[in-house]
């Protein structure tokens, strides 16, 4: 009998052992599409480069993050040189031909979506954090969003065929839930339309757009850049003749800006730190996220 429960063990332990060498292999340069990999593909073993308290413009090429990307079969990252400081620094170090430019094993999420304030021409090198592309920060808006399932769905049913059947049913089921909750919140920010808000950078950018905000002001003198005494000033007097909703930062900016100018404003103007990515995986991040923005926004409205 113990031999018998022996063997069995074994089998099983083999089984797990050649269900995780099969597993794909993924590298997800910001957490926004580590969360929609494991929506997607639950199975799949991904890794996580960034996470909400950091800036995703500026991540050191570190050791751990190269290993990482070289045992990766896919790379789904943001695109639009929002990675361009550290990921071609990354793929060079990591010598993986399966993630390089070009290959299956690379996906830019940009390259499925249309980009707001693309810029034309020459950008002056005194512009600050510019990207020519346009902002890149598209996961706040869930239109975009499902744009981007769809595809990345396509690319990880062309990686791992016998499991196409399971990544579509996967994939029906949070797109179909996306929409339901899109609906509903779409309902209850009726009361922001028009609002007006203050920010940093474009972190938000496309929410405000999604939810009908306007961003008249921006805590940054220049992208990038860190806010100013005198560039403060010169808010501060715009906005005590043009009231606004609240003061938005994002939870890995530095939030001693945005506290001041609230605290001159005063109580009618609140100042809000919302996480400008997911801050959880699987299907529910974006949920749980998007349900946060919402709240804190309308919250701010009463």
């Amino acid at each position: 009998m113990v031999r018998t429960v022996i063997k069995v063990s074994l089998g099983t332990l083999l089984c797990v052992a050649a269900a995780a060498a099969q597993a794909l292999n993924v590298f997800a340069c910001e957490p926004e599409w580590a969360a929609l990999t494991k929506a997607l593909m639950p199975q799949a073993v991904v890794f996580t480069a960034t996470h909400h308290l950091q800036d995703p413009h500026h991540i050191e090429a570190r050791p751990a993050l190269i290993a990482q990307l070289r045992r990766a079969n896919l790379a789904v990252c943001t695109g639009a040189s929002l990675e361009a400081g550290w990921l071609p620094m990354l793929q060079q170090r990591a010598g993986n031909p399966t993630v390089q430019e070009g290959q299956p094993g690379m996906f830019y999420a940009a390259d499925v979506v249309e980009l707001m304030d693309p810029h034309t021409g020459s950008v002056s090198p005194f512009a600050g954090d510019v990207h020519i592309e346009g902002n890149p920060h598209f996961h706040a808006d869930p239109n975009r969003l499902l744009k981007v399932a769809q595809a990345l769905r396509q690319r990880l049913t062309e990686l791992q065929p016998d499991q196409a059947a399971t990544i579509d049913a996967r994939h029906r089921q949070f797109d179909s839930s996306l929409r339901e909750k899109m609906a509903e919140w779409r309902k209850r920010a009726q009361v922001l339309k028009g609002k007006e808000v203050v920010a940093q950078h474009a972190s938000l950018g496309y929410l405000w757009s999604w939810l009908g905000l306007r961003q008249v002001a921006d805590l940054e003198p220049k992208p990038g850049m860190p806010p100013t005494p005198v560039h403060l000033e010169k808010t501060l007097l715009k906005l005590k003749a043009q009231p606004v909703l609240a003061i938005v930062v994002a939870s890995h900016q530095d939030p001693r800006a945005g506290k001041w100018l609230s605290a001159q404003l005063g109580p009618a103007v609140p100042f809000l730190i919302l996480p400008a990515t997911v801050t959880q995986e699987g299907e529910g991040a974006f949920f749980q996220w998007y349900e946060q923005l919402v709240s804190a926004l309308v919250q701010s409205v009463r």
